[in-house]
Parts: C-alpha cells; structure tokens; sequence
C-alpha cells in the first residue's frame, strides 16, 4: 500500500516557471505553499528575488518569505527543522504542502539529511575572506585542490561560497569537506519523497537563457538597483554576508561598490551582462543537481503544455481536485 502524501514539492532551475505553476496548482487543490528559496527568507529583498507579490500571498498561504532580516543567517538546517514543522501544521489543517522553489542544497537536505560536519566559525571564515581579497577566489581554489582534490574539482574557481566553505571545514577539522558527506540517496524520515518531486527541466537550454534574460531586464526595469541602493544606504550590510551573496545583488552591489550610485548607461549594460550571466550559471548548477535524483517526475517547462502536464501530475499524486 502507498504511503499517504504529506507534500509534494515543485523543483526547477530559475525562471523556468515554478510561481506560475505553484499558482495554478493552489487552484485547483488545497495547499499551502513552502518556499524552498536562500532569497525570500530575507525582509526587503524583494525585486532581485522575484518573490510573490501581495496579491498572490492574500490568495495562498506562503511560508518562510520574509522571516529574516539580512544581516541574519539561515541554514540548510534551519530550513529542514522549519519545513518539517510547517508540513506536519498543514496536514493538521487538512491541507497539502506544497514546496516550491530553486535551492538546491535545501532540498537537498530536506531530502538526504544533513551530515555532521562542522559548525560555522566566524573567525575562521574572515580570514578566508581576507585572503580572497588580497587573492582572489581562483588562488583559493588553486589552494582547495591541494588539500581536497575532490571537491575542487566539482567547483568553479569563482564559486566564493562553497569554496570559503570548504576550506572553513578543512581549517576547522582538518578533514575535507567531502569526508563528511555520506552519499545517502534518501532520509527515510524526510516528510518529502524524491518521487514526490516534480522537476520543470527545458529541452531547449536556449529558451531558459531567454527567460532569464528578460527576468532580469524586468528587475531593472521594476527598480532592482535602488532596492540595492536602499540595502547598500543602511551601513550595516555587506557582501560578506550570506543575503548580499544571493546572485544579482553580489553583481549590483560590486557594481556600486566600483562606480558608485550615478551608474551611466554602459555601466548598467555591464551589470545586465554580468547579472544574466551569474543567473545561467546558478540555473546549469540547479539543473546538474536535479538530473542527480532519478526519482523526480520530470515535465519539460518549455513544452506548449508544460503546465497541463504539470497538473496532471498533481492530480496523481493527490487525486482529483475536490
């Protein structure tokens, strides 16, 4: 006998379609939406991170948008202990959750767990930040692949992240970051299983090149740099910081960090330039992560009924809306 579903989560590299979809499905049955979003967590970054607007949080409930301010961190392990919580009060209402969003590394331990590995140190991540600026991230990663060969080469050497990460754990512990990851393919205690996981993947790479690049056009557009700017005008924020590393406001803030707030014309080309560019290379990691569950139910988000397929498999999973 099947397992009764206690949520159903809708995955899928940016722009590909996950909001509209996650609107059209809180339609027809009754859910409440988890975002599975590092950006929505943070108050006032809102334009940069396409989050849902007024109308369409008063239609469905949404939970884990805006719950932090910036200068606050939020963990992967935050967000397994909130979610699970979260699913566990929406069954109680007779509700399904419903989660949807694009990181990866939380779903990631939503659904595999989290390893024991060390716990942040502050002091060690400044230093790392200090030699990254005196540096730069490609000598650090050239430093990465001496102590732990295996997971530099599954990084960029610009990804500051993952790379100041690894190199915190080594520091701490002295073991590589990738001794503490287990290879597990599922938490059995995990409220999400993988076959619940509807993953919107393009054929065409080009069409979602396309989305992003008009996503971000209508960011700037809708006053992305002066959300920036306002961020920027508080004193307190700063690119060491996990909310200032969200991509598009990493490239706006270096930006106005070089040019200053009068921006000319060629200058915001070079952000578009560099924001679209930062976009794909966050969507082809998403995307990479994604072919790694075969357990997902894939649906191409570029197919003209993306979205009929979408519902359809919704309706398998929880039957036929009421």
């Amino acid at each position: 006998m099947a397992l009764p579903v206690r949520c159903i989560a809708l995955a899928g590299p940016t722009a590909s379609g996950k909001s509209a979809a996650s609107m059209a499905i809180a339609e027809r049955w009754p859910v409440e939406i988890i975002s599975v979003d590092s950006a929505l967590v943070y108050r006032g970054m809102d334009i940069g991170s396409a989050k849902p607007s007024a109308a369409e949080r008063a239609r469905v409930p949404h939970h884990l948008i805006d719950i932090l301010d910036p200068l606050q961190s939020y963990s992967a392990a935050d967000f397994v202990r909130d979610t699970t919580r979260l699913v566990a009060e929406i069954q109680a209402r007779g509700r399904t959750a419903l989660l949807v969003g694009g990181t990866m590394l939380y779903f990631k331990a939503l659904l595999v767990g989290l390893d024991d590995m060390p716990q942040a140190d502050t002091a060690v991540r400044e230093r790392i930040e200090v030699r990254a600026r005196e540096a730069g991230w490609p000598a650090l990663h050239a430093e990465l692949a001496r102590v732990d060969p295996a997971t530099a080469a599954r990084l960029p050497p610009n990804d500051a992240q993952r790379i100041q990460r690894a190199l915190e754990v080594f520091e701490v512990s002295g073991k590589p970051i990738s001794s503490f990851q287990t290879g597990r393919s599922h938490n059995p205690d995990s409220p999400l299983a993988p076959e619940h996981l509807i993953s919107l993947e393009p054929h065409d790479r080009a069409w979602l090149h396309a989305r992003i690049a008009q996503r971000f056009d209508d960011m700037l557009a809708a006053g992305f740099i002066d959300e920036v700017r306002k961020l920027r005008a508080r004193g307190d924020l700063c690119t060491d910081l996990s909310s200032m590393r969200c991509v598009g406001y990493r490239q706006a803030w270096d930006m106005l960090d070089a040019h200053g707030d009068a921006l000319t014309p060629a200058h915001m080309a070079e952000l578009r330039d560099l924001g679209i560019f930062a976009t794909r290379q966050l969507g082809k990691r998403q995307l990479t992560w994604l072919r790694s569950m075969p357990q997902r139910r894939v649906i191409a988000c570029d197919a003209p009924d993306a979205l009929a397929q979408v519902l359809n498999t919704v309706e398998q999973l929880l039957g036929a809306p009421a």
